[in-house]
């Protein structure tokens, strides 16, 4: 049987891994550059620290409690990760860019750098998590009490020894663990790979266990089936009706908000970030950790619920299901998963709040009365702000167990969560705004969180304390001073939401209203514009982040004299070496430019955050006679000319463009028109050749005297052969017309291009004879499918074989054809040995009307052939050129494409 004791020494033996792993991971880091904690992997398996003890213990009781609602904890997450990943993209590029260090920087960093900011956000966080802190303890709490009450032996050295104090034992040994793990070192920005690579261990650790225990009570249950069956017949299992209310909604929105707004989530997707692609693979990875996290929920709260005996707890299920069966090695490993659970996230928050604590509520305070003295070694700062980082640990760990030991009788912990969800998402609407809302003021921001956060406390902080306060259970009944609609939880007049679904509705309702209206009301200080710009266009502006000061009389001393206060004298005579090296002078001749300030305050920023980092620099840059307002109001007059003028230009360049358009239209019309007279000219003159032909021989016929009926004969046919060409040639004008308008389609279908080129030689055979012309057929394709029309290629053969016997005058006429497949083409060569085309009208040969001026005296045609042939190729996708061939005469080539 497991003792208390044992439990214990065992969770103890683990933290000590953990501290292990953390110690070498960060040695590790820091000396390979390419190191395995720096890859997707690691950063994916980090992320999952959104899995505390309430996706452990509490979703498998929100489960038995409320059927599919518990879902909704692990969907927020994945749709951010999946169809909102350039929002996470984009804050990863702004932090990188401005060296942020928590949420409450972003926001300062975004609005004007205002400490102000900065501290109500730290503020709220630290209250708004106190609830989920708690939530961690009395996880652990309650899983070591299910272990020590399971037999006599099982207290072991907790006999005596209450749920209060034991908890208390817990905080502090979790304050003691996180001082030791996050706090050797104060430059946020340096990573802290070592938690980092200790917290991707923990989410193997959880996720092993959960899905452990999920395959034994599958097995032990009879398989899926059989669990839901039980569950069915016993009455038990999800609550199909309520699962899809406005309470599911709810709790989705919230989980959407906080996978991005959490401090520990910010710290580990954004801080802890060092490549962007990273988060390619996070997109996919950290959705399938979800889903194999959810996995065995839903069979393990059934089995639960139909196994275990009446008023056990179904937040402990993972954990008494298989004490029950006696496993009790199993049921140690399902403790240490729900304790890396919790462990990882009292870690990395309190981590995350302390950097928020002590750079935006204590350095400011240090900036104010410290002497302005160096220490010794140059590092009073620092160490001010180690000191400072581990109190607020202490602290915030402390009210973490205040607010557990005022609301410990609660029986569930998933509500307890959903209260600092609710909490957290206060801050995503300004969020929203900072990424993506250029005209968003730091007035409204501040405004809307300070709202919202006010809203919070009064529906959903306050009512968790109605069951030990009956002051807070006459105000939920009652209202203030009998004010029914102004009820925590009916405010307004509001009445029939669930609590959760009342609060966030109200809160963030407000927040959203606050931050739009004042926004339009308010107008935004310079700085306020310089970095609205640098968030809102951080793509277009590439990775550099730009310094918000003028230049003014600050010297190298002065600067080097912050830089060494901060972050030490061997990084601050680092940084200052480098940059007289890029200028190519000595250090001691430096004269620090309006960039290197910049790149000082970033460097800063990454230390102490950006407001104290922009105050603290403020105090020495300066002597300049403008302000930055008069500077911005310089560059808006200065903008708005340069505007004008580009506009001006742009019109100009619009107004050229359209007349170099219209003096291109002109001379195509005029090219059009000429070639129109032209065109009409070749017409005229092929139908009056015929047409003077036709009339001739008919007024000798009109004369009967002295034409013998032989000549009668000949006339007759002659005018019979001109009216035919006549009506050849006009039939040939109307085809090329239509085929260039596109009137003359058909469809192009698979069509064997070698059974149409052999038609093609059967038909032109008699004439070919009738010229005692030798065909040499040469290389020859297997049947060949193109897409095309059957009779226009074979029309398109046809012409281009009688045209080689028309202008061929050789001794002995050759026509050679040859065809074949190459490239995935259809290739058919037509040569012949005749006088060919001279160079000079081989660019006209394709035109309308025009016929080679050698070869024989036959010139009967109209010389449209060519240039319908080449249309109807050209119709079918394909080509057909005038190439050099095989003999001394011309050669076309048709080129079609081969159906694969």
């Amino acid at each position: 049987m497991l003792s208390a004791d044992f439990v214990i020494a065992t969770a103890i033996g683990y933290v000590g891994l953990l501290f292990v792993l953390a110690f070498f991971g960060d040695r590790r880091a820091r000396s390979h550059k390419k190191s395995f904690l720096h890859s997707p992997a690691v950063y994916t398996l980090s992320i999952s620290v959104y899995c505390t003890s309430w996706t452990f213990y509490g979703a498998v009781g929100n489960a038995a409690r409320s059927g599919l609602e518990f879902l909704t904890i692990y969907l927020g997450p994945t749709l951010v990760f999946v169809g909102w990943w350039f929002l996470l993209r984009r804050l990863v590029r702004i932090s990188h860019n401005q060296r942020i260090t928590s949420l409450a920087d972003l926001l300062s960093s975004r609005f004007g750098k205002s400490n102000r900011l900065a501290v109500l956000v730290t503020c709220i966080a630290v209250i708004g998590i106190a609830p989920y802190i708690a939530l961690q303890l009395k996880a652990v709490t309650s899983s070591i009490q299910t272990v020590a009450g399971a037999s006599e032996f099982g207290q072991g050295s907790l006999a005596g020894i209450d749920d209060v104090g034991l908890a208390f034992g817990i905080a502090a040994a979790m304050a003691v663990f996180t001082i030791l793990f996050g706090t050797r070192h104060v430059d946020a920005k340096e990573q802290h790979h070592g938690v980092v690579a200790a917290i991707a261990f923990e989410a193997v650790v959880k996720l092993t266990a959960l899905l452990a225990v999920g395959v034994f009570v599958v097995y032990a249950g009879g398989g899926f089936e059989g669990i839901f069956s039980r569950a069915a017949k016993m009455g038990v299992g999800p609550q199909d009706g309520n699962s899809f209310d406005d309470r599911w909604l709810t709790t989705l929105a919230l989980s959407v908000a906080a996978i991005v707004c959490l401090p520990r989530q910010f710290q580990v997707t954004v801080v802890e970030n060092s490549d962007e692609n990273h988060l390619r693979v996070a997109s996919w990875a950290f959705p399938a950790y979800m889903l194999l996290m959810s996995l065995f929920i839903l069979p393990i709260a059934m089995f639960g619920l139909t196994s275990m005996p009446e008023g056990s707890n179904p937040d402990m299920f993972a954990l008494t299901l298989p004490m029950a069966a006696g496993q009790d090695a199993l049921a140690l490993f399902a403790f240490i998963g729900g304790f890396s659970s919790a462990t990882s996230m009292i870690i990395l928050e309190s981590i995350a709040l302390s950097i928020m604590v002590s750079n935006h509520i204590v350095m400011p305070l240090v900036l104010r009365f410290s002497s302005g003295e160096p220490s010794g070694d140059g590092q009073g700062v620092s160490r001010s702000l180690l000191v400072a980082r581990r109190f607020s640990i202490v602290l915030i760990l402390s009210l973490g167990f205040f607010y557990f030991f005022f609301t410990r009788d609660s029986n569930a912990l998933a509500p307890i969560g959903l209260i600092s969800f609710t909490a957290i998402a206060q801050f995503f609407p300004a969020v929203l705004a900072a990424l993506f809302w250029r005209d968003a003021s730091l007035k409204a921001a501040t405004a809307a969180i300070a709202a919202g956060f006010v809203v919070w406390v009064w529906c959903s902080f306050l009512p968790s304390f109605e069951s030990v306060s009956p002051q807070v259970a006459m105000l939920l009944d009652n209202g203030p001073w009998g004010i029914a609609w102004l009820r925590p939880e009916a405010l307004f007049g509001l009445d029939g939401l669930d609590p959760l679904s009342h609060a966030a509705f109200w809160s963030l309702t407000i927040n959203v209203l606050t931050l739009t209206v004042v926004s339009l009301l308010t107008t935004q200080s310079a700085l306020e514009r310089i970095q609205a710009t640098l968030f809102v266009d951080v793509f277009r502006r590439g990775h550099v982040a730009q310094g918000n000061f003028v230049r003014g009389s600050a010297t190298a001393n002065d600067l080097f004299f912050v830089a060494e206060r901060v972050l030490g004298e061997r990084r601050a005579a680092a940084l200052f070496e480098t940059a007289a090296r890029e200028s190519g002078v000595d250090p001691d001749r430096l004269e620090p430019s309006s960039e290197f300030i910049g790149r000082l305050e970033r460097e800063l920023a990454g230390s102490i955050g950006a407001a104290s980092a922009h105050v603290m620099l403020s105090k020495v840059v300066s002597g300049s006679d403008v302000s930055l307002e008069e500077v911005m109001q310089m560059a808006d007059e200065t903008q708005q000319v340069i505007e004008y003028s580009q506009q001006l230009e742009k019109t100009s360049a619009e107004l050229r463009s359209t007349a170099q358009k219209l003096e291109d239209a002109n001379v195509q019309l005029r090219e059009l028109d000429s070639q129109k007279d032209e065109f009409l000219s070749q017409v005229s003159h092929e139908v009056r050749t015929p047409m003077t032909s036709i009339r001739s021989f008919s007024e000798i016929l009109l004369e009967p005297d002295g034409i013998d009926e032989g000549q009668r004969h000949h006339f007759v046919s002659t005018i019979h052969q001109e009216s035919l060409r006549l009506t050849k040639l006009l039939d040939e004008i109307l085809d090329l017309s239509a085929l260039e308008r596109g009137e003359r389609a058909w469809d192009n279908v698979p069509t064997d291009a070698e059974d149409a080129l052999d038609r093609a030689l059967r038909v032109c055979d008699a004439l070919l004879r009738q010229r005692g012309m030798r065909v040499e057929l040469g290389e020859r394709a297997r049947p060949t499918m193109v897409e095309g029309d059957a009779d226009r290629l074979c029309q398109v053969f046809i012409n281009l074989v009688s045209n080689a016997v028309k202008y061929n005058d050789a001794e002995h006429p050759v026509v050679r054809v040859t065809s074949a497949v190459k490239a995935g083409s259809y290739v058919v060569e037509i040569a012949d040995n005749g006088p060919g085309i001279p160079k000079g009208e081989r660019t006209l040969i394709f035109e309308k009307f025009s016929r080679g001026e050698h070869g024989s005296s036959d010139q009967s045609g109209a010389g449209l052939g060519l240039a319908i042939s080449r249309q109807i190729v050209a119709r079918m996708n394909g080509t057909l050129e005038l190439v050099q061939g095989p003999l001394p005469g011309a050669c076309f080539r048709v080129r079609l494409d081969v159906i694969r």
